[in-house]
C-alpha cells in the first residue's frame, strides 16, 4: 500500500458516520469509525442502546461464517457481518487502528461497494502516530484447493499484489481476470467502485433463506435470465466490474491477516470461504512468513517478538 511504505501506523483524525441498509437482513444500521490509539488494530464493535452486545479484533481467528459474506463472530445475537468492503477501504488506505461501533448485526451496504467508506475516511482526514507498522513478508508458497477452485500465497517483493481470476457459466461474465500491485490509489481508482453482484434466478432461494432482504439495484448488479444487467446505468467497469468487485472482496477478506502483508495473492474461483481458508493455511505454516517492521528495506524484527506476533494474528 502506499501508505503503508511509510512505515508507521495510523489512524483517521476525527470520527465519521455512515448509516444505511443492511443487505441481508434489510434492516436500518449505522457504523461510526473512532479513532484508535497504536496496536489497538481494527475492533468492531456490536452496540444496542449503551450495551455492547460483541467485541471482535479484525483477525481470522476470529471470523465466522463465510457463505455469503464475512462475519465477526459465530452467535446471531452478538456476531457482525458483512464486514468485506468496510475492511477493503480501511486496508486500502492504510488505517492500523480504528474502532468501527456497529449499530445492527452488519454493515450498511451502501452502493454495494467500498466508495462511501472510502469517502468517509478521506473526509476526517489519516493521523500518523508514532509507532512503527509491521507487515507480513510471505516466504514461501502456501497453496489450498477445493475442487476446480483455489488460492494462494506466494513471494513477492515488490509490495502487495493481487492476481484474481473468476469464472461463471454466462456469457455476460465468462472468464475474468485482474493483476495489479495494490497501493491506495490503484485501489480507489480501479476496485473501490465495483459492486456487489448477484443472479435474479436466486433471489427467491435466498429470500426464503432470510438472506438479501435488503439488496436492490441501488446496491447490486443484478444478472437476468437472459444474462444481461437489469440495472438501467449498466456497469461501472466496461463488462468487468465482476472481477474488479471479488478482488475488492479479496483485499476486505485478507485484511483480517491483521496486518499488511508484503507478498501476491493469487486466486481462481475464489471467495470468501477460500479466502478465509487461505489465510488459515498461511498462519499454519510459521516457516511460510515472517513479521517485518518496514515494508522496504527487508527489516526482521527479533525472533522472540516475532512469534509473538505469529501467535497473535493465527490466535
Amino acid at each position: 500500500m502506499g501508505i503503508g511504505l511509510l512505515g508507521f501506523q495510523t489512524t483517521i483524525a476525527d470520527q465519521a458516520t455512515l448509516s444505511g441498509t443492511g443487505v441481508h437482513s434489510g434492516a436500518d444500521v449505522s457504523i461510526t469509525f473512532h479513532p484508535a490509539e497504536a496496536n489497538t488494530g481494527i475492533v468492531f464493535q456490536r452496540i444496542e442502546g449503551e450495551r455492547v452486545l460483541g467485541e471482535y479484533r479484525a483477525v481470522s481467528s476470529n471470523v465466522g461464517n463465510t457463505d455469503l459474506c464475512t462475519i465477526l463472530g459465530t452467535s446471531p445475537a452478538t456476531w457482525i457481518a458483512t464486514i468485506e468492503h468496510v475492511m477493503a477501504a480501511i486496508y486500502a488506505v492504510g488505517i492500523d487502528n480504528l474502532l468501527v461501533e456497529v449499530h445492527g448485526a452488519e454493515m450498511p451496504i451502501m452502493d454495494g461497494s467500498s466508495a462511501p467508506f472510502i469517502e468517509a475516511i478521506e473526509q476526517t482526514g489519516i493521523k500518523a502516530l508514532a509507532v512503527k507498522r509491521r507487515y507480513i513478508r510471505i516466504l514461501k508458497p502456501v497453496r489450498i484447493e477445493n475442487g476446480a477452485s483455489w488460492s494462494e500465497f506466494v513471494p513477492y517483493d515488490g509490495g502487495m499484489r493481487f492476481e484474481v481470476e473468476i469464472d461463471f457459466d454466462t456469457p455476460l461474465i465468462g472468464r475474468q481476470s485482474w493483476q495489479g500491485d495494490m497501493t491506495a490509489a490503484t485501489f480507489k481508482n480501479e476496485l473501490s467502485r465495483a459492486r456487489t453482484f448477484g443472479f435474479m434466478r436466486d433471489v427467491e432461494r435466498m429470500w426464503a433463506a432470510g438472506r438479501g432482504l435488503g439488496s436492490s439495484l441501488e446496491n447490486s448488479v443484478v444478472i437476468a435470465d437472459d444474462h444481461t444487467v437489469i440495472n438501467v446505468e449498466g456497469l461501472r467497469y466496461a463488462k468487468d466490474e465482476f472481477v474488479r468487485h471479488k478482488t475488492l472482496d479479496a483485499v476486505g477478506d485478507l485484511a483480517l491477516a491483521g496486518l499488511p502483508f508484503i507478498g501476491c495473492y493469487r486466486s481462481y474461483r475464489g471467495g470468501h470461504k477460500m479466502n478465509a481458508n487461505a489465510l488459515q493455511a498461511l498462519f499454519s505454516d510459521p516457516t511460510a512468513y515472517e513479521i517485518v517492521e518496514t515494508a522496504m528495506p527487508r527489516t526482521r524484527v527479533a525472533r522472540e517478538k516475532q512469534v509473538a506476533g505469529a501467535s497473535e494474528l493465527s490466535a
